[in-house]
């Protein structure tokens, strides 16, 4: 390497030492820093490593190629190649067995002198030395030398192939003839011997890649190319080779060698070394001229075997290991991505190249990650606060409850939830008004008012023929008369309902919905629809029982006893107080029955605008007090307010509409909650709806969240429920049993035979259609296989065999619309073909692993890749 760049080698068999080789051959011992065998003088490699020089060999001039012996003994003995052809044996550190001291100074001469370019020890035959030199036109490039010099030829390689040594029974130092030569008239320029074999050696010639046979040296398989240089083998994958030409490497697959499997991106300057890493699959680092950049190829994800047409997956990433141009590279034997740069002024850095992390959430919300060959999962140590629940969690949790699936009693799904949102509350209880007022219309045979339902409050204030009653009230239980206007129309009864402050009918009445407040402890709340509705007694009533469960506001009785003294005078101490007592208060119910009785007729700001109480109760109090233009304004602008933040309480207002879609659409980015986005729709009238785009987008992803979750019943449980909400989601039957003869449906035939007014004895089936037996076709009516078990015609009932239960044989068939329950099912494996009833291939697959037919050995079970894995839900159970 004379006037050449540095290169480096690691020791094959002392993972601390390595040898820097140009002129001279010098070698080096890393540690630690600061550890006890550091000596004075130690070079800094990195903020870990250190190294200190052990050893320093000038005895070979001219060095163009060094080799490292792979086996340990002798420990470090070094193959030299110089400028002038010649092969050096020689040695670094103190090793001095007899071995070694025969071999030390034993020269290999090529019969014409030309540069030697390459050395390769055999990694099976540690004595054969393959070195590849330049072209002449009267001798071999490819020269294996067998360092022991008095060898006696194997029987098996023909004599014309082997010359025996001369020069070494002369001066017992020289060897003249190798044992082998190949290429002939041509030049080599990167060897490589193929760990599979002991004789076969691939070589970059000048114009091709060849694979010598040492069995049969006058054949040879080869592919033209120019990538000739760097020839080396993948330590992983023994049929992966990579090769380099200028800026361009070529990774070829030598079981199909006629043309690279692979073409790196093109360098712009030309490449130096290419390398595989020994503790890393597919990892293959290059290095350019002139830089201090190591380009790193990660084939990791390489198909094998390699197909003819497919490129592998190439994830390609740069790597800096100091800051001046690179000389040469070794990566570390052992040790994981580690590798030993050098610079041309022959300064080191140990460099490790960190890993790539690929990090993901699993379908449960665990967090893990890979890196290199540890897989980290995150996990939460000490005690867990109390933090707000991820929402696919809540979801997970949800589903397993059966949220969403009560449809009769819509509101229970709220408590399904398993937490009090007040929202989710307001959401399911509008639904389950919706629900019970249009099943009351269609009763009342008002079918065409049913999607009005559906609407929304919205429209249903905007459908008002303007035939408003407007009464002025007095308060119960006083004889004062009050100034207060009240509105009344079927429109806003239909809301009052839709609120749910009054029961269907006709008759106004809250008592019903103040009971039920008082028994969920709802005091507050109580007593101010008490007073909406002009109670003042009524409510004072409340806030007294209130007060005395000890459970409410501290201040029920002092607000009980200032509604007392109410009176109407504008100028009263009393509004004085009671407007002083307001601001003191923190429950929104208290504080806007304070605000309604110190109101202006007709201007009711401090009610219709306090944001803590709830959208229904605001709603609600619009319908009874507002005029018609001031209702559609307010109702109007608060629709917009909703739709905004995406509060699932402004349902009540959009309805399951387009508008109600837009709102679902903020709660759904602002939440990511797909699962009641889905559910809610679902419980609409127009079809128009389920056709948006964003709920289609919102229902397939639920689905695809149940699967990951492995909740396959509860998607099964889903579509059913959504089919029935919409048909035309329903698929079509894509899996049907067809007959061998004629190819028409089974179970297609035999549903259509009652409806053809024919007798079951016409297609073979016997008795009532609760007890089915179908053993032929129904469509040409020739037998149907027989069960590999019981020699059945299939479509007889199974016998009782283990795992049909008693619960299965009193199956009523007829209300199920079945034609047979599962154990009567064909079942057949996708390999072999031979099958039978479910029933009895499930008996024979716990005990057995081939197919139940005796002269087929086919392992079906073990074929079925999904056929252990348990629904989550059923695990769980």
């Amino acid at each position: 390497m004379s006037g050449s760049k540095p290169d480096i080698l690691w020791a094959p068999h002392h993972m601390d030492r390595f040898v820097i080789c140009d002129s001279e051959l010098s070698l080096y011992h890393i540690e630690p820093v600061g550890s006890s065998d550091t000596k004075g003088g130690a070079l800094g490699l990195s903020k870990e490593t250190s190294t200190t020089l052990l050893a320093i060999n000038s005895d070979t001039p001219y060095m163009k190629c060094v080799a490292w012996y792979p086996k340990y003994d002798p420990e470090c003995l070094l193959a030299v190649g110089q400028a002038n052809g010649r092969v050096v044996l020689t040695s670094l550190g103190q090793d001095h067995n007899s071995k070694c001291k025969d071999l030390i100074g034993k020269e290999f001469v090529p019969k014409h002198a030309r540069q030697c370019n390459t050395l390769a020890w055999n990694p099976l035959d540690s004595n054969w030395l393959a070195a590849g030199l330049d072209k002449h036109r009267a001798d071999f490039s490819v020269l294996i030398w067998d360092i022991s010099s008095k060898f006696i030829p194997e029987v098996a390689v023909p004599m014309e192939k082997v010359r025996l040594s001369s020069g070494d029974i002369e001066t017992g130092l020289v060897v003249t003839k190798p044992l082998y030569e190949l290429g002939q008239n041509d030049a080599c320029l990167s060897l490589s011997w193929l760990p599979r074999d002991q004789k076969l050696l691939l070589a970059g010639m000048h114009r091709n890649l060849a694979i010598f046979d040492l069995r049969n040296t006058s054949q040879k398989m080869f592919v033209n190319t120019k990538a000739v240089q760097g020839v080396t083998v993948d330590p992983h994958f023994h049929d992966r080779v990579a090769s380099f030409f200028e800026g361009q490497v070529a990774i070829w697959d030598l079981r199909k060698f006629e043309k690279p499997v692979l073409t790196l991106t093109e360098q712009v300057k030309p490449l130096t070394k290419v390398a595989w890493c020994p503790t890393r699959t597919g990892l293959l680092a290059t290095l350019t001229r002139d830089s201090n950049i190591i380009r790193l190829y990660d084939m990791q994800h390489t198909p094998t075997p390699i197909g003819d047409e497919t490129e592998p997956t190439i994830i390609e990433r740069s790597v800096q290991p100091c800051e001046n141009y690179i000389a040469s590279f070794a990566w570390h034997p052992q040790n994981q991505n580690r590798m030993v740069v050098v610079t041309p002024n022959r300064t080191i850095s140990d460099f490790t190249v960190f890993e790539r992390i690929s990090l993901d959430w699993s379908p449960t919300t665990s967090l893990m990650w890979a890196c290199g060959r540890h897989l980290y999962e995150c996990t939460e140590q000490g005690e867990t606060t109390v933090v707000e629940k991820d929402i696919a969690t809540k979801m997970r949790q949800r589903a397993l409850s059966r949220y969403g699936l009560d449809t009769e009693q819509v509101w229970r799904n709220h408590l399904l939830a398993g937490d009090a949102d007040p929202q989710l509350k307001s959401l399911w209880y509008t639904l389950y008004f919706m629900k019970q007022y249009a099943e009351e219309l269609e009763q009342r045979h008002l079918g065409n008012k049913v999607h009005l339902v559906y609407a929304g409050i919205k429209t249903i204030i905007k459908s008002s023929t303007g035939t408003n009653d407007c009464n002025r009230h007095s308060w119960n239980g006083s004889d004062r008369p009050a100034d207060i206007v009240r509105y009344h129309s079927e429109e806003r009864n239909l809301a009052l309902q839709l609120c749910g402050w009054i029961k269907k009918g006709a008759d106004i009445d809250v008592e019903p919905f103040l009971s039920s407040l008082e028994k969920e402890g709802e005091w507050e709340r109580a007593a101010a629809v008490a007073l909406f509705n002009l109670d003042i007694r009524r409510a004072i009533q409340i806030l007294n029982k209130g007060s005395a469960s000890g459970k409410g506001d501290l201040n029920l009785n002092v607000v009980a006893m200032a509604l007392s003294g109410y009176t109407d005078e504008k100028n009263s101490l009393w509004r004085e107080m009671c407007s002083t007592l307001r601001l003191q208060l923190n429950n929104p119910y208290l504080c806007v029955m304070f605000a309604f009785l110190t109101s202006e007729p007709g201007s009711y700001d401090g009610v219709l605008f306090q944001s803590s109480v709830a959208v229904r109760d605001r709603v609600a109090f619009a319908c009874m007090f507002l005029s018609d233009t001031q209702l559609t304004r307010y109702i109007e602008k608060l629709t917009s307010e909703m739709k905004e933040e995406g509060n699932l309480e402004g349902i009540l207002l959009t309805g399951l509409t387009h508008d109600g879609v837009d709102l679902m659409q903020s709660y759904v980015d602002r939440t990511g909650d797909v699962q009641t986005a889905s559910f809610c729709m679902l419980q609409g009238f127009s079809g128009e709806v389920l056709k948006d785009s964003r709920v289609q987008y919102w229902i397939e992803n639920y689905r695809n969240l149940l699967d990951a979750w492995r909740f396959w019943h509860k998607r099964a449980e889903f579509d059913i429920h959504r089919s029935k909400v919409d048909p035309s989601s329903k698929p079509l039957a894509q899996v049907f049993v067809s007959c061998n003869f004629c190819g028409k449906s089974i179970s297609y035939s035999c549903s259509a035979i009652p409806h053809q007014g024919r007798g079951f004895s016409q297609y073979g089936v016997s008795g009532s259609p609760t007890k089915s037996k179908v053993t032929s076709c129904p469509g040409c009516r020739k037998p149907l296989p027989r069960c590999a078990l019981c020699l059945i015609n299939m479509g007889t009932p199974v016998s009782s065999c283990q795992g049909v239960g008693k619960s299965d044989e009193k199956v009523d068939l007829s209300k199920d619309k079945k034609l047979a329950q599962f154990n009567n099912w064909f079942t057949w494996c996708h390999n072999c073909r031979h099958g039978g009833h479910a029933g009895h291939m499930l008996s024979w697959f716990r005990d057995h692993i081939e197919c139940p037919v005796s002269a087929c050995s086919c392992k079906c079970v073990q074929l079925d890749t999904t056929g252990n894995i348990l629904p989550a839900e059923t695990a769980q159970t």
